[in-house]
């Protein structure tokens, strides 16, 4: 169960979840299969007599490194309930932002060309008598953008 379901309080129900877009993981894999294939390497160089146990250690460590960034990736939750906005970033150190929706002063996307064509940019979440919160690489910034929209004016014609 993730946190904003576990957060959600009574006769609040959750409208729209979102998180931190694919595009992070581009570099670390990257990275991640250039230590593979140094790992390959070591197993086919003849003259080194450790080459098994450092070529093991090298695609051990890119597997390590690479469970790590998704599991970082996938510890970002960003979600719009009927009631508030609940932004929960970490693994082991948490923070959290949560807002009322008429609370949220004004909200805010920045979308570079690569982050338009690839559908990811920043969100400015502005909370009334608060500073601006920034958070990048948010996958579908412009539709979370709307849904909260949409549920501040839903709480203000009831």
């Amino acid at each position: 169960m993730s946190y904003v379901e576990k957060n959600l309080i009574q006769d609040e129900t959750l409208v729209y979840e979102t998180g931190v877009h694919w595009s992070v993981l581009f570099w670390p894999f990257v990275l991640g299969i250039l230590v593979i294939a140094a790992g390959v390497a070591f197993f086919f160089w003849q003259n080194f007599a450790g080459r098994i146990e450092m070529g093991t250690l090298f695609i051990a460590a890119a597997i390590v490194f690479l469970i790590f960034q998704i599991v970082k990736r996938n510890a970002t939750e960003i979600a719009v309930t009927n009631r508030r906005v609940i932004i929960k970033t970490g693994m082991a150190a948490r923070r959290s932002l949560e807002i009322m929706l008429p609370k949220v002063e004004s909200i805010g996307v920045e979308e570079s060309v690569w982050g338009r064509m690839l559908g990811y940019g920043t969100v400015l979440i502005h909370g009334t008598g608060g500073t601006p919160e920034p958070f990048r690489r948010i996958a579908h910034p412009s539709e979370f953008r709307q849904y909260v929209q949409t549920q501040i004016d839903q709480q203000r014609t009831k």
